[in-house]
């Protein structure tokens, strides 16, 4: 077991009980000089596990290793016992609960407190803590922090918003429905458009292997380059095969692209694994390209539906639910995943990555580039909208409902 760094638990444990014994016999140079010598003789990390141990400040040590090379003349001189600055015990408690109101003015102090907002480093709660009296330095504020149980922490995204009532509902209804349609064997899929990913030589987060001191260069800033412009990666995810199938756009993200992409899966994948079929379910979210208040996302798939026979039926997720989406956590997680720390510089890298992502569990892509146009702001009137065979389901009619073929 390891301490601090690479110095065994052990001799922190020896280092305190020397320190214990020694303690009365020492002044404060002497005391200072031991701890010097010790760190020394510990190497690397030594002044950090000397300070463990011991509770001497860093800087002391520092101190008396510079009092043992480069000896001044006024390193003989030492302070009388009782002088200095007095021990912090001798106000710990004032000073913690002041520390304490200064962390969480909005559940201890004071609310009107300026460093609630304001980014709490250990030096602004030193300068503070001093302007009210008690001064200590940003080092001791440190431990006094980690006593206190406190460390670095970064936010954690739990709080989903105000729930619907009836979101719990529909995901039992959504499982019966894939239950049912993959227990017919017909094919069940799941949809989305990945986060737009811009074209370049662009940071790309994650670590990737190159040899040693030569990581790739990319841009500082990620601005769009309008001549290379942009990716739009639309999957559609096979729950019941582990297959999916990625369009990569490179005009909008609209609903008309939606379904092309649909279509494309369809006629690439979905007839050879479905010759059978007749229906076919897709699980959604409630927003984007293919949204549950989108004309157009309806008048397309009414347009797929009369092309191919497929009664199609839709179940979209509730709002702020979208995580659950099964093509988030068995698909998108692992593009993203297969391309960390990789430059994007063409669309053909991205659609060459996505046809390359494998998993463990067999997870197979195909992937191609769309250079459609998809303009938006195309209208869908009533007149239109009443011309589809679209019948809402008894539950949730606006999350549910399906698509018939029109009789030519």
């Amino acid at each position: 077991m390891y301490g601090c760094g690479m110095i065994p638990a052990a001799t922190l444990e020896t280092l305190r009980r020397k320190y214990t014994l020694l303690f009365p016999e020492l002044n404060e140079r002497s005391r200072r000089l031991w701890a010097a010598s010790e760190a020394e003789a510990l190497g690397h990390g030594g002044i950090a596990a000397v300070a463990q141990a011991t509770g001497l400040g860093k800087n002391t040590i520092r101190r008396g290793l510079q009092d043992i090379h480069q000896p001044s003349r006024t390193s003989g001189r030492v302070r009388r016992r009782g002088g200095g600055r007095k021990p912090l015990s001798d106000t710990m408690s004032v000073l913690v609960g002041a520390l304490e109101a200064l962390v969480e003015p909005t559940s201890r102090g004071d609310p009107m407190s300026s460093l609630r907002w304001t980014c709490k480093s250990t030096r602004k709660l030193a300068k503070e803590l001093t302007a009210q009296g008690y001064p200590v330095s940003h080092t001791k504020v440190a431990k006094l922090l980690d006593d206190l149980g406190y460390s670095l922490q970064s936010t954690r995204k739990t709080q989903e918003g105000a729930s619907h009532p009836d979101r719990d509902a529909q995901f039992h209804y959504i499982h019966e429905q894939v239950k049912a349609f993959q227990q017919r064997g017909q094919p069940v899929v799941s949809v989305d458009t990945k986060k737009k990913e811009l074209i370049g030589d662009f940071h790309h987060a994650g670590r990737e292997y190159q040899p040693k001191g030569q990581p790739e260069k990319v841009r500082v800033y990620d601005f769009l380059d309008r001549e290379l412009g942009k990716g739009i990666p639309y999957g559609v995810y096979d729950q019941t095969a582990n297959t999916g199938w990625v369009s990569v756009g490179t005009d909008h993200d609209t609903a008309q692209f939606a379904v092309e992409t649909l279509r494309r899966w369809w006629y690439k994948m979905g007839v050879a694994a479905y010759a059978e079929a007749n229906e076919l379910l897709i699980t959604a979210d409630g927003g984007g390209s293919n949204a549950r208040r989108s004309r157009l996302w309806k008048f397309e798939l009414q347009r797929l539906t009369d092309e191919t026979g497929l009664t199609i039926t839709v179940c979209h997720f509730p709002p702020g639910t979208s995580k659950w989406n099964k093509i988030e956590h068995r698909m998108f997680c692992h593009i993203t995943a297969n391309w960390r720390g990789r430059p994007l510089v063409s669309h053909e890298v991205i659609v060459n990555l996505i046809a390359n992502t494998t998993t463990h569990t067999g997870l197979t892509i195909q992937a191609a580039l769309d250079r459609g146009a998809y303009p938006t702001g195309i209208k869908v009137t009533a007149q239109q909208m009443e011309s589809l065979h679209l019948f809402p389901a008894a539950f949730h009619g606006d999350w549910n409902y399906s698509l018939k073929p029109r009789r030519s």
